[in-house]
């Protein structure tokens, strides 16, 4: 089955009214958002109008963020707690060998 881009555009848009809240996670998110990395701040995004099926959110900056491997990001309604939207695998993942920064430009392209 075949999409439009004038359809690809009002899906991702649809998608990204739903959440602005950005968490970074040491693994996959699930349909839950699991491994949100604890201690670690969310951060607020906005997000641009999809275009070609492709919206871009503002870049982010996550700060204090303890030594390790991250390889997602998770999507929520709220700074805390909230609803759970969507989830992402950051290509390439971000490694961490002592506390540091991380930035992140979200993305949702529709597949």
């Amino acid at each position: 089955m075949a999409f439009t881009i004038t359809s690809k555009d009002a899906a991702v848009n649809a998608l990204t009214a739903l959440g602005s809240w950005v968490g970074l996670c040491s693994g996959d998110p699930g349909t839950i958002g699991s491994n949100e990395v604890g201690g670690v701040s969310r951060v607020q995004t906005t997000w641009g109008s999809s275009s070609s099926g492709t919206a871009t959110g503002t870049q982010l900056t996550f700060s204090s963020v303890p030594a390790g491997s991250y390889t997602y990001y998770a999507v929520f309604t709220a700074s805390t707690g909230g609803t759970f939207c969507w989830g992402f695998a950051l290509s390439p993942g971000i490694t961490l060998s002592d506390v540091g920064t991380v930035l992140l430009t979200p993305r949702v392209t529709f597949p």
